[in-house]
């Protein structure tokens, strides 16, 4: 069973590989790199830099980068958050909402040509086996 579970995370992970290399070229466009675009497309769920880290499960210091970057582009906002005033809040400008929409949307789009290989009922079960997989609590189904 390990050796499944081994190679499925690789041919994900190649999976995940293959679509955004096939979107850099609008990421470019963007003006965003691939790890930016992770940080904006988390932002609304974990809108602290610490938070941000743990979710990405990249290190802090590079979180900083990229939201500093980020907030340059015009793409991040951040504001002392009024419930904790020693923590900062980021959040999508509207620039940011935009490009990540479209980021989104050239991500869709390179996916979507690849799910075009498989049968309507095979993706139904793979979206399954997908939500069953990412569920926390198990409980899904």
């Amino acid at each position: 069973m390990g050796d499944d579970g081994a190679q499925l995370w690789s041919l994900n992970h190649r999976l995940v590989t293959v679509v955004l290399g096939s979107c850099v070229a609008e990421l470019d466009e963007l003006g965003l790199e691939t790890k930016e675009f992770f940080v904006l497309d988390e932002v609304g769920a974990s809108p602290y830099p610490a938070q941000l880290a743990d979710r990405l499960m990249i290190p802090r210091a590079s979180v900083t980068a990229y939201v500093r970057s980020l907030v340059a582009k015009g793409l991040l906002q951040r504001a002392i958050d009024e419930a904790d005033l020693r923590r900062h809040r980021l959040a999508l400008t509207d620039a940011g909402e935009d490009a990540l929409r479209r980021a989104r949307a050239a991500l869709a789009a390179g996916f979507d040509e690849r799910l075009a290989r498989v049968s309507a009922s095979d993706r139904a079960e793979l979206r399954r086996i997908l939500l069953l997989l990412v569920d926390q609590s198990g409980q899904h189904g």
